[in-house]
């Protein structure tokens, strides 16, 4: 009965619920429960240069499928289990409706993800972080260069939503750092 639940959770296969139990269980260290020293000790992800944010996807509650909001500081298999769904390929034998859905919930997620202070609203400097932390590690860049980089894909993005975000009555700044509050989930998806 628990395995048809996790099925459901995260509609995956039996075997591929045995698969991540296994990979739960090895990271875990043979624990019921994953802390984020876990994950942040784990070699695969020590290059990635968002690995703090997608360590911070496994803990919080937004990403659960659930009600509640904020993180937690330990995640049993169920939770681990939802959030390994989102990085999950779409099935081939799904439908329109179906293929739009998981699209929205893994641009949910990935939102999530940028949303740091989970306020909805991913702003120039939750956007800007990010940026930079991608160009800055690949160790070709420099961080001021990188801040450059960010602040003119900034400047792109509000340059193409502007006219969008102001009729929805989001307001446009005009200062070299500041161009609109920021970017909400419907943006987002658009």
């Amino acid at each position: 009965l628990l395995i048809e639940a996790q099925q459901k959770i995260a509609d995956v296969s039996l075997e591929q619920i045995k698969i991540l139990h296994n990979r739960f269980k090895q990271l875990s260290h043979n624990d019921d429960v994953l802390r984020r020293d876990d994950l942040n000790t784990l070699p695969d992800l020590a290059s990635n240069p968002i690995r703090s944010q997608i360590v911070a996807a496994f803990f919080d509650r937004r990403n659960f499928q659930k009600e509640g909001e904020g993180s937690v500081q330990e995640i049993g298999f169920e939770e681990f289990l939802v959030v390994m769904s989102y990085f999950r390929a779409p099935s081939v034998h799904m439908t329109d409706e179906q293929r739009e859905e998981i699209r929205r919930t893994k641009l949910r997620f990935l939102f999530n993800m940028h949303d740091t202070d989970n306020d909805g609203t991913i702003t120039l400097e939750e956007y800007k972080h990010v940026v930079e932390e991608l160009l800055s590690r690949s160790g070709s860049l420099g961080r001021e260069t990188a801040k450059g980089i960010a602040d003119a894909a900034m400047l792109e993005v509000a340059n193409i939503s502007v006219g969008r975000m102001w009729e929805n009555n989001l307001f446009f700044l005009q200062g070299p750092d500041e161009f609109y509050e920021g970017i909400t989930f419907e943006h987002f998806v658009k």
